[in-house]
């Protein structure tokens, strides 16, 4: 990997604490987390809408529709679980917290996603140094919450 692929996914991240900020202020000021969450997905539906048009994707079919895996489709709901937990949680733990505890939950989803192999990931053993690594992330939660 090179410098600059690393710094676009820390910029990406980045934009993710921008992201969950919005969406709480968002949430405080319309006073409703469900529509701060539709908002959030209506933006990102018309940016990727764009991206697709620019980049001259062609539109979906109806074959290619049905033979995807039902559970391939359900990104959406684990993002608008992500999505409003964050709508309710920046504004109680303050955005270091949520977000360190959403890269705690991810580290542990991504071990087990590779150790099993689920979902067609490559299989990687989740070995004592990938295990210390994820415990020191926990240390970090408890760092950045005090």
């Amino acid at each position: 990997m090179n410098l600059g692929s690393y710094l676009v996914v820390v910029g990406a991240g980045i934009s993710l604490v921008m992201q969950q900020v919005l969406n709480a202020n968002l949430r405080g000021q319309i006073g409703s987390p469900w529509w701060a969450g539709a908002i959030n997905y209506l933006c990102g539906a018309l940016v990727m809408l764009t991206m697709t048009a620019a980049f001259g994707e062609p539109w979906l079919t109806k074959d290619v529709v049905a033979r995807v895996p039902w559970y391939s489709w359900l990104g959406g709901l684990f993002g608008a679980i992500f999505i409003g937990s964050a709508i309710f949680m920046v504004p109680r733990l303050g955005a270091a917290t949520v977000v360190a505890l959403f890269v705690v939950g991810q580290m542990f989803g991504s071990l087990a996603f590779d150790h099993f192999g689920f979902l067609g990931v490559p299989q990687h053993d989740a070995n004592p140094v990938r295990l210390a690594g994820a415990a020191c992330l926990i240390l970090g939660v408890v760092l950045i919450r005090y």
